[in-house]
Parts: structure tokens; sequence; C-alpha cells
């Protein structure tokens, strides 16, 4: 079998940081011998998302089986889940901010059981929603649960109560126009309209200022995206929330923002 040396663009904090959560777990279960002490199993799980690497290179360049190797990952995704923010407690700071901006992508999936559920007729492809909500340079701040790429950007977003926390907050939000009718704080552009062809000057100039600021939400989205485990995930559809998640707080250790 061929090898071959390879990288992951992460700092040793984000290993050393998923390796102490891996490590307190194994402590608290009183966990047996294993394969892989922390830090490997660390560097397995950051491969796999960060790298998009599958189960079976893993498993041949870390000397494990492949089961082992899908049961090291899922545990440290478990892991990472579980201490991530819920929108309540990123709120706290979300208002803090001078303003936000909100805006949905889909995550493409190919394991589908129930196809229509999460069948998006905007992508014309099935995956699952993911809302997100950036700060004014475009950083990522949190990212939502997983619903059904079926759902409209503006209903996922009521689901998860983002709009009502950001209006309860007085936080100005920016979003496009599938965010129509949130009403709030939450601005959206002009749209044009079957009794209204044609918008104004201003309308036109508003909608210009509107997109270039809603434009850095795009970073925080190819933020996201930058994990290539999100590029097409290869398991169930109900995992993506525990991902997204597992993500989001490597992302912020990694940034060293909102940490510990």
């Amino acid at each position: 079998m061929l090898s071959y040396p390879s990288t992951i663009s992460l700092s040793s904090r984000t290993l050393n940081h998923l390796s102490d959560l891996i490590r307190q777990h194994r402590t608290q279960h009183r966990s047996r011998w294993r394969r892989l002490d922390p830090g490997r199993q660390a560097l397995l799980a950051l491969a796999h998302l960060r790298n998009g690497d599958t189960y079976t290179r893993l498993a041949a360049g870390f000397a494990v089986g492949v089961a082992t190797a899908w049961r090291y990952v899922q545990e440290a995704i478990a892991l990472l889940a579980a201490v991530a923010e819920d929108l309540a407690t990123a709120m706290r700071r979300i208002r803090q901010l001078a303003y936000a901006i909100l805006d949905g992508t889909l995550i493409p999936i190919d394991r589908v059981a129930d196809q229509k559920p999460y069948y998006s007729g905007k992508h014309k492809r099935h995956g699952v929603n993911v809302q997100v909500i950036a700060d004014a340079a475009g950083r990522l701040v949190w990212a939502s649960p997983a619903l059904p790429g079926s759902a409209h950007d503006l209903t996922a977003a009521r689901i998860h109560g983002i709009i009502d926390a950001l209006t309860s907050a007085e936080v100005m939000t920016f979003a496009d126009k599938g965010y129509q009718g949130a009403r709030g704080g939450v601005r959206t552009p002009f749209k044009r309209r079957r009794f209204r062809p044609k918008l104004s000057r201003r309308q036109k100039t508003v909608n210009r200022a509107h997109a270039k600021i809603r434009a850095r939400g795009e970073r925080a989205i190819a933020t996201l995206k930058t994990w290539k485990i999100l590029a097409k995930p290869r398991c169930c559809p109900r995992r993506a929330t525990a991902i997204v998640q597992a993500i989001l707080v490597l992302h912020h250790v990694e940034a060293n923002r909102y940490a510990g």
C-alpha cells in the first residue's frame, strides 16, 4: 500500500482542545486501553472534518480498522457538539454587535431515504438547510441546527427562533430577499412586485448599499465550508446537525474567539 504525507490547516490549539475533551471523556468513563491515544484520535477526527478524508483512508493512515476509525470520529463529534452554544447563549454576544448578517446555506447530502423533504427547489439538489449569523466583518458567529433542504430560509429562521431572538435583542439584521416578511429588526432589500414593476432610484441605491453589507455574510458561509466534510456529508442527514455544531466549536477555538 502506498502512502503520502498530508497536512491539516489547523493550529495545535485546536488539536489540544479536542484532545483534552477526549481525555476528560475517557477519564470520566474509566475507558480501557485504546489503539490510539487522545492526541492521535483528535488528529484522526480533524483529518476527517477538515480534509474530508474517508474512513478507509483514515484507517489505513492510522493503522486501525475502518469501524474503529468511524467510532473514533463519531465520539469526537459528539463531544464537540455537546459543548456547542445554543442560540440563547450566542445572543449574549450577538446583541453587542453593531449589526448582524443572517443568511442560509444548503449542505448537500447523498444518502436520503425520504427524497422529498430534503430536496431544495431553489438549489435543485438534496441537502439540509443551515442558518448562519455573521458579524459586521463577515466572521462566523453562530450556525443553526440542520433542517431538511425543502425548508425556506424564512421558515427555517422562524423555526429556530432566530427572528424573535434578534428582534427582542434589538439587533439590526441584514438579510436577502428570502427573508421578506420577517419584520422586526430584519432589513431586506426592496423587491419588485406586480403592481410596482420598477424600483425608484432611491430604492436601487438602498439595495446596492444593502448588497455590499450582506455580501460580507458570504464570508461566514465560505468559512463554514472550508471544512471539507461539508462538501457532501456521506452520512444520515440527521447527523448533519452534530457535524455543524462540532465544526462551529472548532472554528471558534481556531479563531481564538469566544473560546473557553
